[in-house]
């Protein structure tokens, strides 16, 4: 896949456990850390939104594109 997921480099940045983010973002453990370990197809806007309001950055500081190989 092309778009790489860096919940996990932000959230140590951050210094915020999993379960804090989760219950701050107000969503379920299990799917933060499918986020967070890139287990996922997609992400609401609101999901992203309210994660980025927790950590304070922008959605490039998790989300990150990288070509596919051919």
């Amino acid at each position: 896949m092309a778009i790489i997921l860096r919940l996990d480099r932000m959230m140590a940045d951050r210094k915020i456990s999993l379960n804090e983010l989760a219950e701050r973002v107000g969503i379920a453990n299990v799917n933060l850390s499918n986020i967070k370990t890139g287990k996922i197809s997609a992400i609401r806007f609101s999901t992203l939104n309210a994660i980025c309001d927790v950590l304070e950055c922008q959605p490039g500081d998790i989300l990150e594109f990288q070509k596919d190989r051919e």
